[in-house]
């Protein structure tokens, strides 16, 4: 079996294919991406994350390996990542081993003969990771309580007792004024052990995370700004440590509280930012199919399912693989997974996917080549694409690799050159001393987590959620965005948009009176429509009427005489037949009225041809073999989606509709002057593919809000996930717009353009501040406590540049 060029799914037979265009697709939708964008072929590039992974392969490990993900608290590095992956696979039985910061993850293949699962996360925890089954979501909530009590009660309370008595009895004597208590003797003492037991509580309790960074970035050969932070904090301390025991009253204690203060604020909000992003898949993972039913009424796990094996699937499941029906005619709702609007009428012979529902009547599917499910796989590419990409490397992560040997290296020659030259040791060490801490990246570790702290908080303002703070550390320049049409630029919900008919109420009630027997999304639209106010199960409308009529006998849905006596109900392969009020009713597709003889007084047939053209479901109705009218039955277009298009075009943008709808729904969008392309029938893996090839053009934004989209959202460089849709489409998404319009989406485009822009000049008045103020340390110009309170500086200007000039 051969598979598509585009989304590697297996194609028919014979498999689509252009003459301009090089492969063999598995449909005219990913047939038209590539005629699109071009060359299909993946880019492999070697960059230096894939350096850090481990040199195992894991398509080359054995078949019978098996995969978990697991959730591991304490990662907030991309060194964090490879210690991890290089921790896992030292374990006999773990094959390969990927691990992401940004969501908290940690994938593992295993031999499951030579390890337990359950032992998975004990190989890879210690070292202040707490490696957890990724599903226990409550581990993430304590992880971050445990995160505010390291910061406000080992941080905030010990470090103002320090500040305090620094302020009372010690700052006096630098400015010359005569100190309260004798420093000299025992109170001094006193004093002084206080601040040590003090410093020491900040430093090895709050500033734990920050010591075990540094370690970690020794142990993996990757220097980060961790290592520089430790060595500013742990030098500060262990020089007073060492002249509080030969008697000097000059102790920087202060100086290593306020480093681990400062550097635990701002790794606080990156946190919190973070962890908004880690709960993922919870959805989707929840309603996957464990078991399996066969033909005699037992049930099989789902992992036992062998290709060919005849499963039993009963109306309102989940078909659990892939698969060809053999018995049965049904409606299949595939929108959870492909993001088709209309439920699609299967038969004997036609293929399933597994993780769609059957809706109405019971099917017997026989199991696919594969036995496996097209919502497993979307639940594994969704993790592959979050779990297995980098974190996202801040620019000081980046600049570390240099900055830190640099700076150490600047701090170690200056001592060693002063002492050369004659100066006393402890002159020579304070002066090396000062050059770290003046260096200790406090401003530089601000710059990003403040600025995006507004940036999150502005787009609250907007109703926007914003579930990764990656959003703000890139340049905003999209040059495409793709936008979903199911439930992003439609309302996602079938209804009833028109009744073609001279008496419109009484065909809406007619058909709903017959539909309640039926059980699918079509079905439920006309009963609502025909009674709005009243549940499924039919209540009377006490004889009202009520209905909109516009040209040509068009009718919305609206009120209609829902009293009608039904004696007989049959369930065609594409309708219902009934007894109403005593006469002979038909209501389905409108193939049924060619069968007998049916009369057509107003061409009905025709409006029925109409209405599918236009990407409507056309309900025909008709009783005393007379067709009554029609009804379309559709996805309308939301209010606001063509001033949001036009708004999104500017700036010369090209703007791209993804839809698993056929061209028929689709069509209208596609008539819009600022709308580039339109890809109609694309499957959900698909369009993860069609992302990846968009961005061969630039930078590539995504809206959606279906569980299909997710993938693509995962890919997209900008992924906007509409709350109304479902929960794994907003994991997936880096923003959330929460009230699920679109109109609040330029103006997030705006707001990250500036936070952004804010990032770039706190990282300039960072960067420039050390320019400036490590030669003056060099030159003997400064000393540890001044360092200090210029490194305060410094962070105090990039506080105000953060947080009081506004971003909208």
């Amino acid at each position: 079996m051969s598979h598509c060029t585009l989304c590697e799914l297996p194609t028919p037979d014979p498999p689509i294919t252009g003459e301009d265009v090089d492969g063999e697709f598995c449909c005219r939708g990913c047939l038209a991406v590539a005629r699109s964008v071009g060359s299909v072929e993946d880019a492999s590039p070697e960059d230096a994350r894939e350096e850090l992974q481990s040199d195992t392969d894991p398509d080359d490990l054995p078949d019978e390996y098996d995969e978990q993900y697991l959730h591991v608290d304490g990662m907030h590095c991309a060194t964090c990542e490879a210690f991890l992956e290089s921790t896992a696979v030292d374990n006999d039985g773990v094959g390969a081993a990927t691990a992401s910061y940004a969501t908290d993850t940690l994938k593992l293949h295993y031999d499951p003969d030579a390890v337990d699962d359950d032992r998975l996360p004990e190989l890879v925890s210690g070292y202040g990771y707490d490696a957890t089954e990724r599903s226990l979501e409550e581990d993430s909530a304590m992880a971050g309580d445990v995160a505010v009590a390291k910061f406000l009660i080992g941080g905030g309370l010990f470090g103002m007792m320090t500040m305090m008595w620094y302020i009372l009895f010690i700052y006096p004597k630098y400015f010359g004024f005569e100190p309260l208590i004798d420093l000299g003797g025992f109170d001094g003492l006193y004093l002084f052990t206080q601040l040590w037991l003090l410093a020491s509580l900040v430093l090895f309790y709050t500033g734990y995370p920050i010591l075990r960074g540094a370690y970690v970035s020794l142990k993996a050969g990757e220097p980060n700004m961790d290592l520089l932070i430790a060595v500013a904090a742990l030098g500060s301390y262990g020089y007073s440590t060492l002249a509080m025991g030969l008697g000097r009253t000059d102790l920087y204690f202060d100086v290593t509280v306020a480093i681990i203060l400062v550097v635990t604020f701002g790794n606080y909000y990156e946190t919190r930012i973070k962890r908004r992003a880690s709960d993922l898949l919870s959805e989707l993972t929840a309603i996957q199919v464990d078991e399996a039913r066969r033909p005699d009424g037992t049930t099989v796990p789902v992992a036992e399912v062998q290709p060919s094996d005849k499963l039993l699937v009963r109306p309102g499941d989940r078909i659990p693989v892939d698969g060809t029906v053999v018995e049965g005619v049904a409606a299949v709702d595939e929108a959870l997974v492909t993001g088709e609007s209309l439920p699609r009428t299967k038969r004997a012979g036609d293929f399933v996917r597994g993780g769609t529902v059957v809706t109405d009547q019971p099917l017997t599917i026989e199991a696919g080549e594969d036995a496996d499910s097209t919502l497993d796989r979307l639940v594994e590419l969704l993790w592959d694409i979050q779990s297995s990409s980098p974190g996202v490397q801040r620019f000081a992560d980046k600049l570390a690799t240099i900055f830190v040997p640099l700076v150490l290296t600047i701090g170690a020659v200056a001592t060693v050159g002063l002492i050369a030259i004659g100066t006393p040791p402890t002159a020579a060490l304070l002066t090396g001393l000062t050059v770290i801490i003046v260096s200790c990246p406090c401003a530089l570790g601000l710059a990003t987590p403040l600025a995006v702290a507004r940036g999150i908080r502005t787009a609250a303002d907007h109703g926007l959620v914003v579930a990764s703070d990656t959003v703000f550390e890139r340049p905003i320049d999209l040059d495409v965005i793709a936008l979903d049409k199911t439930g992003t630029l439609t309302t996602g919900e079938m209804e009833v948009t028109e009744t073609v008919a001279d008496d419109p109420e009484a065909v809406l009630s007619a058909a709903a009176a017959l539909e309640r027997a039926a059980a699918h999304p079509v079905a439920d639209a006309i009963v609502a429509a025909a009674a709005p106010d009243t549940s499924a199960a039919s209540q009377p409308t006490d004889g009202a009427s009520q209905s909109t009529v516009t040209d040509g006998g068009v009718a919305t849905a609206g009120w209609a005489d829902t009293d009608a006596s039904i004696e007989t109900v049959d369930t065609l392969e594409r309708g219902v037949r009934g007894e109403v009020d005593g006469a002979d009713t038909l209501v389905g597709h409108r193939s049924l009225f060619g069968e007998g003889d049916w009369n057509d007084p107003e061409d009905y047939l025709a409006a029925a041809d109409r209405i599918a053209e236009e990407g409507a479901v056309a309900v025909v109705v008709g009783w005393s073999e007379t067709i009554q009218g029609v009804i379309a039955v559709g996805d309308e277009p939301k209010a606001d989606w063509e001033g949001v298009v036009n708004d999104l075009a500017a700036d010369d943008r090209e703007i791209v509709v993804l839809s698993g709808d056929n061209e028929a729904a689709t069509q209208a969008f596609g008539e819009h002057p600022a709308v580039d392309h339109v890809f109609a029938g694309v499957p959900p893996e698909a369009k993860a593919a069609t992302v990846r090839e968009l961005q061969s053009k630039g930078r590539v934004a995504m809206i959606g809000d279906g569980s299909n989209d997710a993938p693509a959202l995962a890919t997209a460089d900008l992924g906007i996930a509409l709350a109304t849709g479902t929960k794994l489409a907003t994991d997936a998404g880096d923003v959330i717009v929460a009230d699920g319009t679109l109109e609040a989406v330029p103006s997030l485009l705006t707001i990250i353009a500036k936070t952004n822009s804010r990032i770039t000049q706190n990282l300039g008045w960072a960067l420039c501040y050390n320019a400036v103020a490590i030669p003056l340390a060099v030159a003997g110009l400064l000393n540890p406590l001044l360092a200090a309170v210029a490194m305060g500086t410094s962070s105090l200007l990039v506080v105000v540049n953060s947080t009081l000039r506004p971003l909208d």
